[in-house]
């Protein structure tokens, strides 16, 4: 037997979220039924599956030791050397400069050298978060970035700040406004497009129309030109709706695909002029609270940017 004690950042879950990250060798069928028979326990009473955990409380366990094997992986960052352009950090969060060809999390090709790696090595060396003392959180990313798009990534410090900053987002209460490189001089000098995005899961790639059909959500992108030179438009773009490839899709489906853009524009030249990534960057946030903001109150109003000389295309303007 075993007793777990919920901590500060356990709490405000339900019974069987944090069974499944502080019990992760526990299959989900055996979960349900040791809660149901009475094998797992809070605070020594039989609890139901969706019971919501309190600071203090003890949940106690009648399971094999089996269960409680560790896993080397989830570890593995405490011997990763952290490589971090940190724009802003607190107790509660961090905001970090992602360069383009970093993917923010795991995939089947990369498992260490992840940005939420390099953020969790931070904090470890920093003495913020100790995984040993942990039992079902971990420092978070609460927005992503696609790997070959550079810009600013949210990372929550805390189980508070992660609940908070999620909900905001969800809420669209931050404006997120990125600098993009587009082939060709727009018609307008500012706009803000309208269209239709369906995803292809699949292909990992997307569509947009410009008219409302089954299946097609939505999407709004304002732009104004910054700049122009050559054949190229700087443009800053902010996100009134927030989906996969939403600028790199939407600028391209009027005529003006990212410089360097292989998935949705015709990438072959800009491959010879040495261009491996997208021109696209997240460059600045703004905090834009319509509610109360907890803990995070104090970032309501704020804005947070890049350094522009890190903006690799800019050079081109």
């Amino acid at each position: 037997m075993r007793t777990l004690y919920i901590t500060k950042n356990d709490a405000g879950q339900r019974l069987d979220k944090f069974l499944t990250k502080a019990v992760k060798a526990l299959p989900k069928s055996l979960l349900y039924k040791f809660i149901r028979t009475k094998k797992i326990k809070v605070n020594r009473k039989r609890a139901d599956i969706g019971y919501m955990l309190c600071e203090g409380d003890s949940v106690e366990l009648f399971i094999s030791d089996e269960f409680f094997a560790e896993n080397a992986a989830d570890t593995a960052f405490t011997h990763l050397t952290p490589h971090l352009d940190i724009v802003y950090e607190d107790e509660n969060i961090l905001l970090v400069d992602k360069q383009p060809g970093i993917i923010v999390h795991s995939d089947d090709n990369e498992e260490i050298n992840t940005l939420i790696s390099h953020i969790k090595a931070y904090l470890y060396r920093k003495g913020e978060y100790d995984p040993a003392s942990e039992q079902s959180f971990a420092p978070s990313l609460c927005n992503r970035i696609d790997r070959n798009t550079g810009g600013i990534v949210i990372a929550a410090k805390n189980a508070a700040a992660l609940r908070v900053m999620n909900e905001k987002i969800r809420a669209d209460e931050l404006s997120k406004y990125y600098l993009c490189a587009v082939h060709g001089h727009m018609e307008k000098r500012a706009d803000t497009l309208t269209g239709y995005l369906k995803k292809d899961s699949d292909n990992n790639i997307v569509d947009i129309i410009r008219e409302a059909r089954p299946g097609y959500k939505k999407i709004i992108t304002k732009y104004r030109v910054v700049a122009e030179r050559n054949s190229l438009s700087l443009l800053e773009v902010e996100l009134v709706t927030g989906r996969t490839h939403q600028i790199r899709a939407h600028l391209a489906s009027i005529g003006h695909p990212l410089l360097g853009d292989g998935k949705y524009g015709v990438n072959r030249d800009d491959k010879k002029r040495g261009y491996k990534f997208q021109a696209l960057y997240a460059f600045r946030l703004e905090f834009r609270f319509k509610s109360d903001g907890g803990i995070l109150s104090y970032l309501n109003g704020r804005r947070f940017e890049v350094d522009r000389n890190k903006i690799w295309f800019l050079g081109e303007f």
